[in-house]
């Protein structure tokens, strides 16, 4: 980053400021997101922190190099949620864990984001956990009793600097639940005890399993190091999780910081109410993308992460039809505008960088103020106003896809569902009676074979060699 670029300014849970960026080592910016608990599909507002901390990446890519950024996102592929599923489904944990996890990933990557550098998962890392709670008790902050081992919350004096909440509502938050093992009421499971038909490993414990906040901690430490940059997540996870992650963090290894830097998004409604099955609003991005359950209609990935985008990630955001209606005209006009631009070799030309914008060399305008705003602790909506301003095809391209909004596949998703709306083995058909009627010089014939096929959307182009090729029109 030149010593003349704006400065990377993001917004600190942990001080409630908005602050400079300083990595501790620029060579290796590193970032922690709290992943997916694969017992079953991605929500809507799961799909928020995915796309938010994504344009990070690719922003802190862009600033530091492609090379120099690890962004781990872990898997959670041990929890009780993951049992109750396997065996209300009838089927082994892995079968679930794999499944899910895997439409996962076909989701994520089709809401335009970059593979992170790591994706841990939680199984493999049962010996990280083991070591840190070996750690927690040999500095007096963990304790084992019956079969489990909990952390010892007044152990540590400014327990709750990063919720800031009173300790009747942190007793609230955490659902504490009350047995005779437990010191305190507001300890929590390090680990605890596995039936024999639940996964478990062994330990110096006996046979178990570890609780929720410690697989994060864990991972974290075994790809990042005992402090690192930035943790992100959802504004749900600041308590109990993300508390509770930095109190085994710090308290294993005896650190003032777990990370410099905790960032958080806004909670997501849909069209104006809280999601729940209760309600019958809740909606996975699976759904959104292949079927027609919300708005009478699929939609595209590139549709899905631009309407998240129009809102600032701090802020509430109203999930509705009209945001994506709107985003999705936003898009066919930039389609417009580049589809005709010819690319050079890696499709930018000189001077223009990689897809995700890392390696550009600066100096265009238009390009130059989306990345200031972006660099305003990701300020979206004000970069997504600048791109509507911008008139240069390549500078529009190339701040579009540091956003990770790629118009050239939405484009391609809108051809191949008109093409799908096409009943291709009729239009053959049509068209070689159309030929025929040629042929016989049966003008009104062929007129009205073409008629038929403009209603149906297809529009024909008959060619010099007495072939005829066919498209949908647009």
């Amino acid at each position: 980053m030149s010593s003349d670029a704006p400065v990377l300014k993001l917004y600190n849970t942990l001080t409630r400021a908005k602050e400079e960026f300083r990595p501790l080592d620029p060579a290796n910016v590193r970032m922690y997101v709290c992943g997916p608990t694969v017992y079953d599909y991605a929500h809507i507002g799961n799909a928020r922190p995915i796309i938010v901390f994504d344009v990070l990446f690719r922003l802190l890519r862009h600033l530091y190099g492609a090379d120099h950024v690890t962004y781990v996102r872990n898997i959670t592929d041990v929890d009780d949620k993951i049992n109750a599923r396997a065996a209300e489904r009838g089927i082994t944990i892995r079968e679930l864990t794999e499944g899910t996890n895997k439409i996962f990933q076909e989701d994520v990557k089709a809401l335009g984001c970059l593979e992170p550098t790591v994706q841990p998962r939680a199984t493999e890392h049962i010996a990280e956990m083991i070591a840190l709670i070996e750690k927690m008790i040999a500095a007096g902050h963990a304790y084992a009793a019956d079969g489990h081992v909990l952390f010892d919350v007044p152990s540590m004096a400014d327990y709750g600097r990063l919720s800031r909440r009173p300790l009747d509502e942190m007793i609230a938050g955490a659902r504490v639940d009350v047995a005779p093992y437990k010191r305190g009421d507001m300890d929590f499971v390090l680990w605890k005890p596995s039936k024999e038909s639940e996964p478990g490993w062994e330990s110096p414990w006996g046979r178990g399993r570890p609780g929720w906040h410690l697989e994060c901690s864990a991972m974290s430490w075994k790809h990042l190091g005992e402090v690192f940059d930035i943790h992100g997540g959802g504004i749900d996870l600041v308590f109990p999780h993300h508390e509770n992650e930095i109190a085994q963090t710090r308290c294993a290894f005896g650190h003032e910081a777990m990370a410099n830097y905790w960032m958080h998004n806004g909670f997501l409604q849909v069209e104006g109410e809280k999601m729940s099955k209760s309600l019958g609003n809740f909606v996975t991005i699976n759904e959104l993308l292949h079927t027609e359950n919300f708005g009478g209609r699929k939609w595209p990935g590139e549709v899905l992460r631009l309407a998240m985008l129009r809102t600032h990630y701090r802020q509430p955001i109203d999930f509705t039809v009209k945001a994506l209606e709107e985003a999705e005209l936003s898009l066919r006009n930039w389609g417009a505008e580049i589809g005709a631009l010819e690319l050079d070799g890696d499709g930018f030309g000189a001077g223009f960088g990689a897809p995700d914008g890392s390696g550009y060399g600066g100096g265009h305008a238009g390009f130059d103020t989306v990345l200031e705003a972006l660099q305003d602790d990701l300020n979206t909506p004000f970069a997504l106003t600048i791109l509507h301003a911008i008139d240069d095809k390549r500078e529009l391209d190339l701040s579009l896809r540091l956003l990770g909004v790629d118009v050239r596949s939405y484009s391609a998703w809108v051809e191949v569902e008109r093409m799908r709306s096409v009943d291709v083995e009729l239009v053959s058909k049509l068209i070689a009676s159309r030929l025929a009627a040629r042929a016989a010089k049966n003008w009104a014939e062929s007129d009205r074979i073409r008629d038929e096929l403009a209603a149906m959307g297809v529009a024909l182009k008959d060619n010099k060699d007495g072939t005829t090729t066919w498209e949908v029109k647009r």
